[in-house]
């Protein structure tokens, strides 16, 4: 989202324990003299067809594109770091561990009834409650708000979260230490309050357009499965005024060649990602049209750690070091990714990570090595090792995998039979632990290491590995106290260096975010995470 140069709300403002604001607008920000469209309507592709739009219980961008549109959070991240208000408008803190937050005055869901602080606390009881099931019930006890880990596992009620409506507008959150990226971690749609009269009243059904009320610029009021979804401008959305499109449309193409034909066609108007065979070819022929953007993500391949023969690290880092990287960041995919070795990032959050000592070797030296692992694991020519390698279907992905297939086989004698299933399907696939070995990719939740390394962590709702090191959980136990930044570094350094040996999963790239946006909408400025806003944006005449 484009900043209000002179609205930053600095780190100054954080220390002094003070932060506030008059009225402020982080919307569509349209050049002077800029002649719009006199039809203000987008289609955008988003890649899948969402499982819910339920905050509560989604876990990717597929959802998290849509509910960013159309709820809010108490506050947002600009492009250059700095807290945004959104719900909130003004907020204090105690010791860094008391948080206290003044909802705006008078702002109510799309049907016109107020948001309150109540609204907040109860959406993130049922956040934590194991009974929601919610893929990220563990992420407000990685922001260290006081009893939702306890809650999460079951040990302690919803009720006694750290949260509490001091009245209808006042929010006090309480934590168990100090969190330096504990605002931008509110940042997240699973943080963002809904209404919980809807979900009472509608049960499951809550989010279908007949019954949905929403806090965002946008309302859903058409949701058809596997074809589109549509939303409309929400005219009671406290930040109106600043929108610029009525409506948008989400469509859940995953075929690559399809949404590119599409675009072409002109019923697409930005592109949710490039067939990597068409990007070069693309590039040529649509010039300024394909945009290419730097992301905070990294894709990997991850191992059920419970299953044998991958519940031995031997075999996890023999993978890993069998895999050409390099080839798969700059020829199988081409666009600028860069090859990984690292879980999270090699600069994030202000702090430069290390790759391991193996990722530096001669090529032929890992493989070797990777050899020798997995002759000490029990495999060799004479029995081969052979697993089941799952992705999402896509074309890029079948790409990718065959890649990988090929370089195990040749590099290490390796047998991976590729499967593919529906993005719904894998997920479950994986909270399940139906799988051998599984490609996943993580888009960071706010700007941190942690963001990714959490997923790792004992017990961690996202962490469909089941992987466990006591030694790794109190390295991010020690980096989220640290207030120095060089010290948190070295506490992710520490992490860091033990998923190098244990291999969880496997680093396979770090992500650039590839589109294509036709020349006539305005305002189109993706996050460091990926995301873009259809209420930043707007349609040029043409």
């Amino acid at each position: 989202m484009k900043p209000q140069k002179h609205n930053y709300i600095t780190l100054a403002f954080m220390a002094a324990g003070l932060l506030s604001t008059a009225s402020m607008s982080w919307a569509a920000q349209v050049p002077a003299g800029t002649q719009l469209a006199e039809k203000q309507e987008l289609v955008r592709n988003n890649g899948n067809e969402p499982a819910t739009l339920d905050p509560h219980r989604v876990e990717s961008d597929v959802e998290g594109n849509i509910i960013r549109d159309i709820f809010e959070g108490l506050v947002s991240v600009n492009q250059d770091g700095s807290i945004a208000p959104r719900l909130a408008d003004k907020w204090e803190q105690k010791d860094n561990t008391v948080w206290t937050f003044h909802l705006r005055p008078g702002i109510t869901w799309s049907d016109g009834t107020a948001i309150t602080a109540h609204d907040v606390v109860w959406s993130w009881q049922r956040l934590v409650d194991p009974k929601t099931s919610s893929p990220y019930a563990s992420y407000p006890g990685s922001m260290h708000i006081v009893n939702a880990e306890e809650i999460a596992s079951g040990k302690k009620s919803p009720d006694t979260l750290g949260v509490k409506a001091l009245d209808d507008n006042t929010l006090q959150v309480t934590l168990t230490q100090p969190n330096a990226v504990f605002l931008s971690m509110l940042d997240h749609y699973v943080m963002v309050p809904v209404d919980p009269v809807l979900v009472k009243r509608f049960g499951d059904k809550w989010t279908q357009p007949q019954h949905i009320v929403t806090s965002g610029a946008y309302t859903p009021t058409e949701w058809v499965v596997n074809e589109r979804i549509v939303a409309k401008r929400n005219p009671k959305y406290w930040d109106n005024e600043h929108t610029v499109i009525n409506k948008v449309t989400y469509l859940p193409i995953n075929s690559e060649a399809s949404d590119v034909n599409r675009y072409k066609a002109g019923e697409i108007d930005i592109v949710y990602t490039l067939p990597i065979n068409q990007f070069t070819q693309l590039k040529k022929t649509l010039g300024s049209e394909v945009n290419v953007a730097p992301q905070l993500a990294t894709a990997y391949y991850q191992f059920n750690t419970t299953k044998a023969p991958f519940n031995d690290p031997r075999v996890r880092l023999a993978l890993n070091m069998g895999l050409d990287k390099d080839i798969i960041a700059e020829k199988v995919l081409g666009q600028g990714q860069r090859a990984a070795w690292l879980v999270s990032q090699p600069e994030i959050g202000g702090v430069t990570l290390k790759n391991p000592d193996y990722a530096s070797w001669p090529r032929e030296k890992r493989i070797a090595e990777a050899k020798k692992l997995l002759a000490e694991a029990g495999f060799g020519e004479n029995h081969p090792l052979s697993f089941n390698l799952l992705y999402n279907t896509s074309e890029s992905l079948q790409r990718l995998a065959i890649a990988a297939s090929s370089m195990w086989k040749k590099n290490l004698g390796v047998e991976a039979k590729l499967q593919n299933q529906e993005w719904k399907t894998m997920l479950d696939a994986m909270h399940t632990g139906s799988y051998d070995v599984v490609r996943y990719a993580w888009i960071a939740d706010y700007d941190d290491a942690s963001s990714f390394l959490n997923n790792f962590r004992t017990g961690d709702s996202q962490n469909t590995t089941k992987y466990s090191n006591a030694d790794f959980d109190q390295a991010l136990t020690e980096a989220s106290k640290a207030t120095d930044v060089a010290k948190r570094r070295d506490y992710y350094q520490k992490a860091e260096d033990i998923l190098a040996k244990d291999v969880p999963a496997i680093p396979v790239y770090h992500y650039v975010r590839t589109h294509l946006m036709k020349p006539w909408v305005g305002g189109f400025t993706p996050d460091k995470l990926g995301f873009y806003f259809t209420k930043d944006m707007y349609i040029i005449k043409h």
